[in-house]
């Protein structure tokens, strides 16, 4: 996860730098920004408006931890505030680090699961107010999350909640193995609103909230210079020959000599596809039989990108070949993974 923290006083400032070494612990990537008079070592002088700052964080991070008061961090990201698919993290911390407070995103974004590990590693209280996480219940879009699914229905992802929180049954069906019980709510049985796990089209209940599962990583390569449009049509047309859809994919994924190549992020940003990028060195780390380009290998040190690439995004197995056109390839790999209940 990439996360910006921001404080704007001396008190705030040492309590954000607490709270940047507790996320680098965890394994996220952390930017901290101060006023610069209160600037130390690892600080980022903040030289823009509170609401400025915002916007930047909305555009390139996952979580936005405000150390002030909570007002402040509600004007400033206010205008930004789009939807809960899209919308990062936020949270608000106080400067002296007693309550932790999830504001926006607190199920998808993961604001709640944030502010729970940031809690406990402060001693402090998260403040947690969504229904589901209040009253102990099974919490859809957190499930959907934390298992690689695509949510195709928000307002079914609504549904399905307050049918649990009124007490009603909510179907439950996966065309993947499941690890673990049901949570409370949930049932094998008749309903007349559920949730499938799986690919098909099909309404499994009257009201069918459909889960995609997200086990596919789509490895790319392309020679400098690609246009958007040139990959996207060829992009496009693999995944309709392989019967694959967008809301399958993990990432596109290539070496990291290929991470500005302004092609393949278009190509990512039309798709809302995360754009993943590993070394030489990793990508010859992984397990396989792959294709052997002598060509590639003299100029980059690896064999083949696209099906490494693929292969290291999915953790999973090589399941299409390279596929190789004026310049571009593609491959694709498939995590094999079952559904967990935690």
């Amino acid at each position: 996860m990439k996360i910006r923290i921001v404080s704007y006083t001396a008190r705030g400032r040492d309590t954000a730098e607490r709270i940047a070494s507790i996320c680098e612990s965890e394994g996220h990537v952390v930017t901290r920004y101060a006023l610069q008079k209160f600037c130390r070592d690892g600080d980022t002088p903040l030289l823009v408006s509170a609401s400025e700052w915002a916007e930047a964080g909305f555009s390139d991070a996952d979580a936005l931890i405000f150390c002030c008061a909570s007002g402040i961090a509600v004007r400033s990201i206010a205008p930004w505030v789009k939807d809960k698919t899209s919308d990062p993290a936020v949270l608000v911390i106080d400067e002296h680090a007693d309550f932790v407070i999830p504001l926006l995103s607190g199920h998808i974004g993961g604001a709640n699961e944030l502010a729970v590990m940031l809690s406990g590693r402060l001693g402090a209280k998260a403040a947690l107010t969504t229904a589901t996480d209040v009253n102990g219940m099974f919490a859809v879009d957190v499930f959907a999350e934390r298992n690689r699914l695509t949510i195709t229905d928000i307002k079914l992802c609504k549904a399905v909640s307050s049918a649990l929180l009124s007490g009603e049954p909510v179907g439950f069906v996966s065309e993947l193995p499941v690890e673990g019980e049901l949570p409370a709510g949930l049932t094998e049985g008749e309903a007349q609103i559920g949730v499938y796990i799986g690919t098909s089209h099909n309404d499994v209940y009257p009201k069918t909230l459909r889960l995609i599962p997200k086990r596919y990583a789509a490895g790319m390569g392309c020679r400098r210079g690609k246009s958007a449009d040139e990959l996207d049509a060829f992009f496009t047309r693999q995944l309709s020959l392989h019967g694959i859809s967008d809301e399958e994919l993990l990432c596109v994924a290539s070496v990291d000599l290929k991470r500005d190549e302004e092609g393949l992020k278009t190509l990512c940003q039309r798709h809302r596809l995360p754009f993943m990028t590993y070394s030489a060195e990793d990508l010859n780390k992984a397990e396989g039989d792959f294709s052997d380009s002598g060509f590639v290998r003299d100029r980059i040190g690896v064999d083949c990108v696209c099906e490494r690439a693929a292969v290291l995004a999915a953790d999973g197995k090589l399941l299409i070949k390279k596929t190789a056109e004026n310049g571009m390839t593609f491959a694709l790999a498939k995590m094999e993974e079952a559904i967990h209940f935690v």
